[in-house]
């Protein structure tokens, strides 16, 4: 792509790339009892249709970053296109009139991962990483979660200890997405179990593939497992690896947290995956359009979409503008998880006894698959209780909660 490039020859260069590589998307409105009628939250899928999906993925993500659209608002120095994110905007409003393969794999590392990596990497991993994994080559996880320090981040024990220019690493990780398909991990550590809890921990990049690392599969109660534990026995991973100083961890998860939160909240600010056309059109089909009650909960919902999404408009500006993502993206998250659960009484409601015991027909026992998933979501990013306290303190400026003695 040329050195200087206005928004003209941006999108026109755009719009050939996908019309060349992608067909038109034909939007057909859905019919009702035609098609799947399934709804999840969380992708429940075997491992060989993990495989073939990623394949998929990274064939395409490779194509769009050769084409010079695969890290648009990155630094040059490290493979991004080096523009604004008008220009990002307007790439993602341009590929949504294509059918293009999801990206779904690559989300956490891209969302997560690499935001870390470029404010706390060595330029040694930035250089080996940053361009990898926007061009789809590799995929990371998050190794945060321990089964004893899951909202209590601070309290993990997965310890790392110095043995020259290497670190050792030994302890269990859980709630891992993507860990069976990951190349590289962003984990964080004990680094100095003397020192206060949050003053004790040092972040790195860890090789998914090193000797010592095992990913186990975790069954969830979807059905699915989408979540891996993972065990980490005497793993060495180089000090170049190091995310920020040592015994300074603390302020690495926070980076990785916000950008967690911004991702998961932006990306459903109404009801995750539905759309309220398929609410509406269920509330109709089940003949429960003119229960008052119902049409209070229908409108709770379509509210707090609303709502929701303006709220990520604005944060998504100021990231936007360079400002680093703030208590605003615990907003996002909560508000996610409270459309969730109007949707959820809103299911209850209308579908009834379906929504657990499945009487043939379409658009009711599936939806318990999303309803199944709920939990999950609820923790992902941070729990509910972890976040009205960061917006309660941070936000409000309420005191602090007591700590626990």
């Amino acid at each position: 792509m040329a050195e200087e490039i206005t928004m003209e020859q941006f999108s026109a260069a755009a719009l050939a790339f996908l019309k060349e590589n992608a067909p038109r998307r034909v939007r057909t409105k859905s019919e009702w009892g035609k098609g799947s009628d399934r709804v999840s939250l969380i992708p429940e899928s075997t491992p060989e249709e993990d495989l073939k999906e990623l394949a998929v993925a990274r064939s395409w993500a490779q194509k769009v970053f050769d084409a010079g659209f695969g890290w648009i608002t990155g630094p040059k120095e490290f493979g991004g296109a080096g523009l604004t994110g008008d220009y990002e905007r307007q790439w993602h409003a341009l590929a949504s009139d294509f059918e293009t393969p999801a990206l779904t794999v690559f989300g956490i590392g891209l969302g997560m991962v690499a935001p870390t990596i470029l404010a706390h990497g060595t330029n040694e991993v930035k250089a080996r990483y940053l361009r990898a994994m926007h061009r789809g080559d590799i995929v990371a996880c998050q190794l945060f979660s321990e089964p004893g320090a899951g909202s209590d981040l601070a309290g993990l024990q997965t310890r790392a200890q110095r043995d020259g220019d290497e670190w050792v690493v030994n302890g269990q990780k859980v709630w891992t997405s993507f860990a069976h398909l990951s190349d590289i991990g962003e984990i964080i550590c004990r680094s100095d179990p003397d020192q206060p809890k949050h003053k004790g921990l040092t972040g790195f990049i860890v090789d998914m593939k090193a000797p010592g690392v095992e990913v186990r599969p975790l069954r969830q109660m979807t059905g699915g497992a989408s979540f891996n534990e993972v065990f980490f026995t005497d793993v060495k991973i180089p000090d170049s690896h190091r995310l920020g100083e040592v015994n300074g961890g603390w302020s690495v998860a926070l980076t990785t947290l916000m950008n967690e939160r911004a991702a998961i909240g932006a990306g459903g600010g109404g009801a995750g995956p539905l759309s309220t056309s398929r609410l509406i059109d269920l509330v109709r089909h089940m003949g429960k359009a003119d229960d008052p009650l119902v049409r209070q909960k229908v409108a709770q919902v379509l509210i707090g979409s609303k709502v929701a999404a303006y709220n990520n408009l604005r944060a998504m500006g100021k990231i936007s503008a360079g400002q680093s993502p703030g208590p605003e993206m615990s907003i996002a998250k909560m508000a996610l998880i409270n459309n969730l659960t109007l949707t959820a009484e809103l299911l209850s409601t209308v579908v009834g006894p379906e929504l657990i015991a499945d009487s043939g027909r379409w658009g009711t026992y599936a939806w318990g698959e999303m309803i199944l998933g709920m939990p999950g979501m609820r923790l992902a990013g941070g729990t509910d209780e972890v976040l009205r306290n960061i917006v309660g303190e941070r936000v409000l400026g309420l005191p602090k909660e007591p700590s626990v003695r």
